[in-house]
């Protein structure tokens, strides 16, 4: 008896990192664009037109990004997204400079 209980609180606990998957994140993008990103397919070529020092980088976007430099003394962190390499303030994602473009 004891071992079923277990057994199936454990199958619960298990199955609790995956209802966080299945949670929809902010709709910073178009409906059709953040099935997408949730699927981790590439960012359609569109969305390098948006970038613009002063905005801020939406999160989903964020999210496809490698950190290339960490964090520096001034709070900036350096990434790169499908070959953007971009310098954003880490904790607001405000774009401070894009240094290369296709």
């Amino acid at each position: 008896m004891y071992r079923s209980i277990i057994a199936s609180g454990l199958a619960a606990l298990l199955l609790l990192p995956a209802a966080g998957v299945l949670a929809k994140p902010g709709k910073e993008l178009p409906p059709g664009l953040q099935k997408k990103a949730e699927r981790g397919g590439e960012l359609p070529p569109g969305w390098q037109k948006k970038l613009e020092v002063g905005t801020v980088l939406d999160h989903d976007i964020y999210r496809h990004g490698v950190i290339v430099k960490p964090v520096d003394k001034h709070g900036i962190v350096t990434i790169s997204i499908e070959g953007e390499l971009i310098r954003l303030m880490h904790h607001s994602r405000e774009i401070v400079e894009i240094l290369r473009s296709h």
